[in-house]
């Protein structure tokens, strides 16, 4: 497979590309769950209650799994520049209402819009991405992509919810509005063109990307998410009640899985290019073995730090593996495809809520990490079985490796 690297795309400028995609979903990451940290803030400015607001984060989710694939869909005739600049103009845009409005329809109105674009962005993102690495660095390159979320979940979360705090909720999205300017100058001035994959047409791209190949990848994402967030919806009351830490140390314990999340996603990325299918597997395994632990440990704090730390590694270690594979099993409909994951991984934290909501009523909080185990342990053989799936292009007799994304190429 030859390079996608323009030729006149140096490595040193490739890397400063993904760096500025990196920056992009970094901001846009910490402007998803900047709203967790500041719910009380908002409620009191819009008149509403908590938990309606709380239907912020929801309209978000909602709006990337489902409006994400959509202007996917609607744009895959267009050039992926204009559409990542467009896209990043447009989260701004809608973010910097967000910051001037009072109004909380408009506000739920504006998230499911940004949620959306989210969306479209990553698609995007990862499309370019991919582009300008040669092919044995694809998986890393999705994994610097996708690792501005991870690392905004540790770090832009908590800093943006404290200028929120000091300043006022409408403070910490002024933030993201100055920071997303910032690095839409930057993609203009440095992101380069990548054409579209071989199939522009919308049911050229529907058929491929919503192959019964690709959806048993999106499945194992949908289990992978819900096992975990079975358990991690409901993580800091079970330190506060089952591990009996509380105040500072919650925030710390906390503070460890968003670090091993960012680390286990750049990790993540070397794996999916060694072998992603088997990867997909161990962390599976991995995830099984760290909330068996914890069922078992989960009184003693050292213990369930350690464990939070494995946990963290191979639940996100695994993300880049399901992007890789359902780009490569999409062949020509990659471009669509690319923002499938993120719908699937959302379906299955809506998923691990209930179920673990479930449990909790029934069964109480030191049930969770075995319901979370239960059903990590069904991604082992689902993600070993998908192993034996072939891209497109391998059926039809063209040598591609069978974990191998399909590569846009460059203009």
């Amino acid at each position: 497979m030859s390079s996608p690297m323009r030729p006149d795309l140096t490595r040193s400028r490739g890397s400063l590309v993904l760096l500025i995609l990196f920056l992009g979903t970094f901001t846009m990451g910490s402007a998803e769950l900047l709203v967790v940290g500041v719910l009380n803030l908002i409620a009191e400015d819009s008149g509403v209650t908590i938990s309606t607001t709380g239907g912020l984060v929801t309209a978000y989710a909602l709006g990337q799994a489902i409006g994400g694939p959509l202007l996917t869909a609607v744009t895959v005739r267009a050039s992926r520049r204009l559409v990542l600049l467009s896209a990043m103009a447009a989260y701004v845009a809608v973010t910097a209402v967000i910051a001037l409005s009072s109004d909380f329809t408009l506000l739920l109105a504006a998230r499911v819009l940004t949620g959306a674009l989210q969306g479209l962005v990553v698609a995007v993102a990862i499309t370019i991405g991919i582009g300008v690495v040669p092919p044995e660095r694809m998986g890393r390159a999705m994994s610097v992509v996708i690792g501005g979320f991870a690392v905004s979940t540790a770090f832009g979360v908590p800093l943006g919810t404290l200028v929120g705090q000091l300043v006022g909720w409408r403070g910490g999205f002024f933030g993201i509005v100055g920071v997303g300017i910032l690095v839409l100058v930057a993609m203009l001035v440095f992101v380069p063109k990548v054409r579209a994959s071989a199939a522009t047409g919308f049911r050229s791209q529907v058929r491929h990307a919503l192959h019964p190949r690709v959806v048993a990848v999106l499945g194992f994402a949908v289990l992978l998410f819900a096992g975990q967030f079975a358990v991690l919806t409901y993580l800091e009351p079970y330190l506060g009640e089952v591990t009996g830490i509380s105040g500072g140390m919650v925030s710390v314990f906390l503070l460890v899985f968003g670090v091993a999340n960012a680390l286990g996603t750049f990790v993540g990325g070397k794996l999916a290019d060694w072998n992603a299918t088997l990867t997909m597997a161990v962390c599976g395994l991995a995830l099984v073995a760290a909330l068996g632990v914890l069922t078992f440990v989960g009184s003693v704090p050292v213990l369930t730090a350690v464990v939070l730390g494995v946990w963290g590694l191979a639940g996100f270690a695994a993300v880049p593996s399901v992007q890789y594979r359902v780009t490569a099993l999409a062949g020509p409909g990659s471009d669509l495809a690319a923002s499938l994951p993120a719908s699937a991984l959302n379906a299955g934290i809506a998923v691990g809520a209930l179920v673990g909501g479930i449990t909790l009523t029934g069964s109480g909080l030191t049930a969770i990490s075995v319901t979370g185990l239960i059903i990590c342990a069904v991604t082992v053989p689902v993600g070993w079985a998908t192993g034996f799936l072939k891209p497109p292009s391998a059926a039809s007799g063209t040598a591609a490796r069978s974990d191998r994304a399909v590569t846009p190429a460059a203009d």
